[in-house]
């Protein structure tokens, strides 16, 4: 469906290296609905795709940020529709948070690795 719609990125790859690419020609009027409504969606406050969009933002700019959420909007009314199950928010710190978890599980194994027994406990 994202790639009918025009919001599938291209996939380069040479010598182990990955380059993004274009995205394909699409529907061109779904493809500038959801661009827009990525764009209202940035502008919304303590939102999943609102954290998505700044993120992207500082890194590649506002347009691809923009096609990215726009990627996101389409892929969530795609399982809302065939799964028939509601959208679950998941809130601003969504990435923070799975970033820390998944630095804490990389740590634990590297230790492991190296021999250490790991025990991990709360601070707070």
């Amino acid at each position: 469906m994202c790639s009918w719609a025009g919001l599938s990125p291209g996939n380069n790859e040479s010598a182990g290296k990955r380059e993004s690419g274009r995205t394909r020609k699409g529907n061109k009027k779904l493809r500038s609905a959801l661009v827009e409504a990525a764009r209202a969606a940035a502008r919304t406050k303590n939102t999943y795709l609102s954290s998505q969009y700044h993120r992207l933002a500082a890194r590649r700019g506002k347009n691809r940020a923009a096609v990215a959420v726009a990627h996101s909007i389409l892929t969530i009314a795609c399982h809302i529709i065939k799964r028939k199950q509601p959208f679950i928010e998941l809130g601003p710190t969504y990435y923070e948070e799975h970033k820390r978890d998944t630095v804490i599980k990389q740590s634990i194994k590297k230790l492991e690795s190296l021999g250490y027994k790991v025990t991990v406990e709360s601070v707070a």
